[in-house]
């Protein structure tokens, strides 16, 4: 019997700067820097996570892998016996060894491309396939990212780790063509981009369209790539944040989460709000800007009074938490509870998603399960809506 390949690639530093606040972990320094803050790498982890799914196809697909905590590790940890392509390379691993991994998983003819990171990462496969059509179209190879970067903006990702591994389940049951290929999930080409990290963590946020990867087309298990909010919706997110306001009582700790819509209510009230990172106030004034997980642990662990989360779901793909404000953590979500959560959108945000829930990542199942459920979400002056929340 003809098995399945799967090929998989993991960038073990991938994520690395999300919650110790560095928006970012793309470069020998920053990695460095997220080092000494405390960062523990996330894609171990969460590449576990996905291949925990396949454990029970493991008879009917082959493994194909790069060497050491580029793939092998987390492989054999999971309890399979993958086929290493590579000779393990002395020192850390970079995009060079994404992008010869890859190369090779060409050469093997690998079925599927499993890659964990972020939109660095997707970007570092992209250039690998791109060499053999050098136009703005992926390969043919289908390729699937697992989620574990800080910028998760590309549409080549599925919506979590379990996605990942639910996707790459049903191609392996796809029955196979005369030329074995899986037949029964279609393809489609989705968008690699990425943004500038130097500008981003200045607060400008600047995307590039890097080219179109092949990806088995399961609508529910991937996310959609990132849409900005239109500046002239400015004057709806203004009605929001004078509901938020309003219901703010004094000395109370405001945690409040990256985006446009956040920062109308730090804007009312008259104080800074970085665009792209975590701060946190009271209604009288700011307590501290671009917070990481540590400092924002610290602060509400000292809180007097019941602290709130304040966050806007990703606009194109739904995330409340998970993409872009790691510094958020699972242990702070716990410490503040479900029921101080507030969740606040554009109503144009919401019809976007045509239907689909909001969605949760925090890395830890158990947390994404107490988000999951109903959730009312502020949507004007004096309106709600209440919207499905997924893990």
């Amino acid at each position: 019997m003809v098995k399945i390949r799967l090929g998989l690639i993991i960038n073990p530093i991938a994520g690395i700067g999300g919650r110790v606040g560095l928006k970012g972990s793309d470069g020998a320094e920053l990695q460095r820097q997220a080092l000494a803050l405390g960062a523990q790498p996330q894609s171990h982890l969460r590449t576990i996570r996905a291949l925990e799914v396949l454990i029970p196809l493991a008879g009917q697909f082959e493994l194909f892998t790069a060497p050491g905590e580029m793939g092998e590790n987390t492989a054999r940890q999971a309890g399979f016996v993958p086929q290493v392509l590579l000779t393990q390379t002395p020192g850390p691993t970079g995009p060079l060894d994404t992008i010869r991994a890859a190369r090779e998983m060409l050469d093997t003819c690998v079925d599927l491309l499993l890659f964990t990171g972020g939109d660095g990462t997707a970007r570092d496969i992209f250039a690998a396939v791109a060499v053999l059509e050098p136009a703005l179209s992926g390969a043919q190879l289908p390729v699937l990212g697992i989620p574990a970067g800080v910028k998760i903006h590309s549409a080549v990702f599925a919506t979590h780790p379990r996605t990942a591994g639910e996707i790459a389940a049903a191609f392996v049951r796809s029955p196979l063509s005369s030329k074995g290929r899986a037949e029964r999930i279609r393809l489609r080409e989705s968008e690699v981009i990425d943004l500038d990290e130097e500008t981003y963590r200045s607060g400008i946020v600047t995307t590039r369209l890097y080219g179109y990867l092949n990806v088995p087309y399961c609508p529910h298990l991937l996310q959609s790539r990132k849409v900005p909010t239109p500046a002239a919706e400015s004057v709806r997110a203004e009605a929001i944040a004078a509901d938020v306001i309003e219901s703010m009582q004094p000395g109370g700790l405001y945690i409040l989460g990256p985006g446009s819509t956040t920062r109308a209510i730090a804007t009312r009230l008259g104080f800074p709000k970085t665009l792209v990172g975590v701060d946190v106030y009271t209604r009288e004034g700011v307590v501290a800007l671009d917070v990481n997980e540590a400092r924002l642990m610290e602060l509400l662990s000292f809180a007097k009074q019941t602290a709130r989360i304040i966050v806007t779901p990703v606009g194109g793909q739904g995330f409340i938490f998970g993409r872009g404000n790691q510094q958020i953590g699972p242990r702070a979500i716990q410490m503040v509870g479900r029921e101080n959560i507030l969740v606040v959108s554009l109503l144009e945000k919401l019809n976007a998603l045509q239907g689909e829930p909001l969605l949760v990542d925090t890395g830890e199942p158990d947390v994404d399960e107490i988000l999951a459920g109903y959730m009312p979400v502020v949507v004007g002056y004096h309106e709600k809506v209440i919207y499905r929340v997924a893990a």
